[in-house]
């Protein structure tokens, strides 16, 4: 397809045109993950340019509509549970419904976020349409296995993903460590395509002192704030054991403090929740949270533990920073792309279990630090500006569609379809 331009604009001159984008993802909002939050981030931005979207997905609940980011609508297809993840759903392989969807509402590029089976029938039917299909890498699927006792899986898994992903245009990752990875793994075409920050929602101003004083803590106290899944893959018993190093650090000189010298919060649900509640029980079981709500609970916290090494991201990270938190993690994932080490943040190096807890512990007897590094941080995250974001991926798409075009034309070209070797 060409990319012609829309009629110039006196002020902005000619202006690329608009594009159709069939969207397919096995997760959207309510459901609380990073991927459904960053893809509605993306395609509300998305489509405040122009863009039109059809968006596939599961169906969450009784009485769920085919809604999207605008006008183009969408298709919803049954929803299969995810083992280990009763909240989650995968969405059932339906490359008829999306090519009979796409025949009447052919799309200009078709962007597949998740490999579910709903994710595999989509690129099937975008092949039999001769659509151009790019893909994003948003989970390490791979890496969870050796948390679910199925370690022995992760080659079948490796293999799967890469014929997924190499069968598209190009896959967007997150971070340059992710591509290098990846690309050692055998997957081709990977494109480095950032996130941005809600840097008006998630900001110090959403702290709330009637939160903390709910928590427990008074001035003094450190709130040491976790958040994500209660899952065996997010790591959350080295957490724990940070949190004790610090609680034990913080109350050195504080033996006749009216206030708790540190208390954990821990804002997500998931099947690790009941282990967790009997392994560290005066801990704050926050549960799920979403938008100003979770907003509020990140910044009426003050240091951030992030100790996963199954991110392909990590959106926590600068929300927390953009919030104001100091945050102590691995050097990985956002926090090795964002973070600065003693400026910052405080990084350890990806498995040094014994440096992440030293850290955690020396920062929580340091308040003035904590919030230096704190105010650093805020600054860090205002430049992650989502249009840069959805600029990238604006790129990608037209690369996708002009590399697609020539493709068909060398095809056409090759069986005589342009008239070539005829003799006229």
């Amino acid at each position: 397809m060409t990319d012609a331009l829309d009629p110039a604009d006196p002020a902005r001159g000619p202006q690329p045109r608009r594009l159709r984008i069939a969207l397919v993802s096995e997760t959207w909002p309510p459901e609380v993950n990073g991927v459904a939050s960053t893809l509605a981030q993306m395609a509300d931005r998305l489509a405040a340019r122009g863009h039109a979207i059809h968006l596939a997905r599961p169906r969450q609940r009784a009485g769920d509509s085919a809604s999207a980011p605008c006008a183009a609508g969408g298709l919803l297809v049954r929803a299969l549970p995810l083992p280990r993840y009763p909240g989650l759903r995968m969405g059932w392989p339906a490359p008829r419904r999306l090519a009979q969807a796409w025949r009447a509402w052919r799309p200009d590029i078709v962007h597949v976020a998740t490999e579910g089976p709903l994710g595999w029938s989509a690129r099937r039917a975008a092949r039999a349409l001769g659509l151009p299909v790019v893909s994003d890498f948003r989970t390490n699927f791979h890496d969870y296995s050796r948390h679910y006792g199925a370690g022995w899986l992760r080659g079948a898994i490796v293999h799967a993903l890469r014929a997924f992903h190499n069968g598209t245009a190009c896959t967007m990752v997150p971070t340059d460590t992710q591509r290098r990875a990846l690309q050692a793994l055998g997957f081709e075409r990977l494109r480095v395509v950032g996130r941005g920050v809600d840097a008006l929602r998630f900001s110090p101003v959403a702290r709330d002192e009637s939160l903390r004083r709910a928590w427990g803590a008074g001035a003094r106290t450190r709130v040491v704030l976790a958040v994500g899944r209660l899952a065996p893959e997010k790591n959350l018993d080295l957490v724990v054991e940070a949190f004790e190093a610090l609680r034990e650090r913080a109350a050195k000189g504080r033996p006749d403090a009216a206030t708790p010298p540190a208390r954990l919060l821990l804002v997500g649900d998931g099947p690790d929740r009941a282990r967790l509640q009997r392994r560290c029980p005066q801990a704050i079981f926050a549960g799920v949270q979403r938008g100003d709500a979770l907003a509020a609970h990140v910044a009426s916290a003050d240091i951030l533990l992030f100790a996963s090494t199954t991110e392909t991201y990590g959106n926590v990270v600068p929300e927390a920073m953009a919030s104001g938190l100091a945050v102590v993690a691995y050097d990985r994932a956002a926090a090795g792309m964002l973070i600065r080490h003693g400026v910052d943040g405080l990084l350890a190096p990806e498995g040094d279990r014994e440096g992440f807890v030293r850290l955690a512990a020396s920062l929580g007897a340091d308040p003035a630090r904590a919030a230096r590094l704190g105010g650093a941080a805020r600054r860090t995250a205002l430049r992650l500006d989502w249009d840069e974001v959805v600029d990238e991926v604006e790129r990608e798409y037209r690369r996708a569609i002009a590399l697609h075009g020539v493709a068909a034309w060398a095809t056409s070209a090759r069986s005589g379809g342009l008239g070539w070797g005829s003799g006229r």
